[in-house]
């Protein structure tokens, strides 16, 4: 048992290296990280909450991760201020895969070594294709209609993901209820207990938000070539409409470019403002003329709108 004094020690070398903790003491590499672990990390990090790692958040983040790994117990002041610059233009290219100058929670989960049904749950090499799937994924899960992804439908969700990728069921209920906290808490930004629908795409997310191409935020006209691309984009059965989750997957992309956090609640708002905007036939679908309004309205909108609004 530990000594009064090794405790004290021990409790200074985590105050003055968080990351010396989860390295073996001999080998100095990093020890694979339980999804708990994982957690402690990016809240330690990850400092005002908002999601990313960035600013001094970062560079407290790299001078820890490379001096944690000297045998010797040296604190982060080893690294010299180039040493940091250095330093981050590497990890950045390397790590940084959007190219946003800040580190977000999958891109810490390439660099750091976890358990293998965990990192899995972060899916960061298999996206989805668009906004059409995540809505059938969201209306799969939220099985009560509620607007939101409760704990039990999370856990539900995360269970049949796993199932997916590794193809058996191996994974014990109380590390699956371990793993359903964890996420929760890396991914519920307004700390409610659930998931809202911005939260759960951050968890789920898709390639690419086709509609924050600039050809659509600063267009003043808009060629045939570029809404067949959109239509063909979000008509994914081919029927010459766009409905149901395909129209609910068309608006969750417009809604992202105007507001940052939403919910089910504000979708339901967005969509009859939009669709009031248009001569709209109230058929629950979207024809190629309607959508062509749609989409030169928000080109329009984004001109008249200083930038600073629009993203608030």
């Amino acid at each position: 048992m530990a000594n009064p004094e090794q405790i004290k020690r021990l409790n200074l070398n985590k105050a003055a290296n968080f990351m010396r903790q989860y390295r073996d003491p001999q080998s100095r590499e990093l020890r694979k990280l339980s999804a708990n672990q994982f957690m402690e990390v990016w809240s330690h990090y990850d400092k005002d909450g908002n999601g990313y790692i960035e600013g001094t958040e970062l560079d407290g983040f790299l001078k820890e991760f490379v001096s944690s790994a000297n045998i010797t117990d040296v604190g982060p002041e080893a690294v010299s201020d180039d040493m940091l610059i250095e330093l981050k233009a590497c990890f950045m290219e390397a790590y940084d895969d959007n190219q946003d100058g800040k580190i977000d929670i999958r891109e810490l989960a390439q660099l750091l070594p976890m358990e293998e049904n965990f990192l899995l749950l972060f899916r960061f090499d298999n996206p989805l294709d668009s906004s059409v799937e995540f809505m059938k994924i969201w209306r799969e899960y939220d099985t009560d209609g509620s607007g939101y992804i409760e704990a039990d439908e999370l856990k539900n969700f995360l269970r049949d993901l796993l199932k997916e990728a590794k193809k058996i069921n191996d994974v014990s209920e109380d590390k699956l209820i371990e793993y359903t906290d964890t996420m929760l808490q890396v991914f519920d930004s307004n700390k409610d207990g659930r998931l809202q629908l911005s939260e759960m795409a951050k968890l789920l997310p898709v390639k690419e938000n086709f509609l924050c191409r600039q050809v659509f935020k600063g267009a003043t006209k808009l060629t045939k070539d570029d809404i067949e691309r959109v239509f063909a984009l979000y008509d994914r059965d081919n029927n010459g409409t766009i409905e149901n989750e395909e129209l609910r997957g068309f608006l969750k992309d417009l809604l992202e470019l105007v507001k940052k956090d939403y919910d089910a609640q504000d979708l339901l708002d967005f969509e009859e403002t939009i669709l009031r905007g248009v001569a709209y036939n109230h058929d629950g679908k979207i024809n190629k003329k309607e959508l062509t309004m749609i989409l030169l309205a928000i080109a329009k909108h984004n001109q008249e709108e200083d930038p600073s609004t629009t993203a608030s």
